[in-house]
């Protein structure tokens, strides 16, 4: 059975990096994980890197509760 699912050889390695950046992933690691440079992370995933403020301001907020523990 023929399947265009991996028509562009990059197609699933695409879709992989771009889970793990959405699933929370340190960018530093994705990079290393996909043999890339940050700079080339940033570059071809920023649309996927965008976004994401409000989880961004959630993480930011309880590290700071946290600080504030005796």
């Amino acid at each position: 059975m023929k399947s265009d699912l991996a028509a562009v050889p990059y197609s699933l390695r695409h879709a992989g990096v771009s889970l793990w950046i959405k699933s929370g992933v340190d960018p530093a690691e994705v990079a290393a994980r996909a043999g890339h440079s940050i700079a080339v992370l940033y570059r071809f995933y920023a649309k996927i890197l965008k976004g994401g403020q409000q989880h961004s301001n959630s993480l930011i907020a309880r590290a700071l509760d946290e600080g504030e523990q005796p």
